[in-house]
């Protein structure tokens, strides 16, 4: 009795080992099935501060960019905001060290400036919506 308590016991603890590995990887994967796939670290701003209140984490729908981020060639991340707030990311940027470097003045439809820290840059694009929200999307390569 004692003799076969043991050897399930010896089975048993692969097959727990076996089964938090595969649970380990499904959630590791789930990131890529889901709508936020794109956002690094969630309720942070390119992973370098808090969202801001009232701002919305969006991704594009596209496969393709799903596939270029989750191979690792492009970084992306977007947010929707009532009302037209072309600046209101900026903040976690400029207090990370980022400086702006040319791009497109607020028109009232886009605002678009590159920032830049050491040789990382981002691409910052707000673009005025049909239903008056702002999209703003941030690109640029992993790091």
């Amino acid at each position: 009795m004692r003799l076969q308590r043991r050897a399930s016991s010896l089975f048993l603890l692969p097959a727990l080992l076996l089964l938090a590995a595969l649970a380990m990887g499904w959630l590791r994967e789930a990131r890529w099935r889901g709508p936020l796939y794109c956002i690094e670290q969630a309720g942070q701003v390119w992973s370098l501060g808090p969202v801001p209140s009232g701002a919305m984490p969006t991704c594009p729908q596209s496969l393709s960019y799903r596939q270029e981020v989750r191979e690792g060639f492009a970084r992306v991340e977007q947010y929707t905001l009532s009302g037209w707030q072309p600046r209101a990311l900026l903040p976690a940027f400029e207090a990370a060290g980022f400086l702006p470097e040319g791009g497109v003045e607020d028109d009232g439809n886009e605002f678009a400036v590159f920032l830049r820290r050491g040789g990382e840059q981002v691409q910052y694009v707000a673009d005025r919506q049909p239903d008056q929200t702002t999209l703003i999307t941030l690109s640029g390569r992993p790091r």
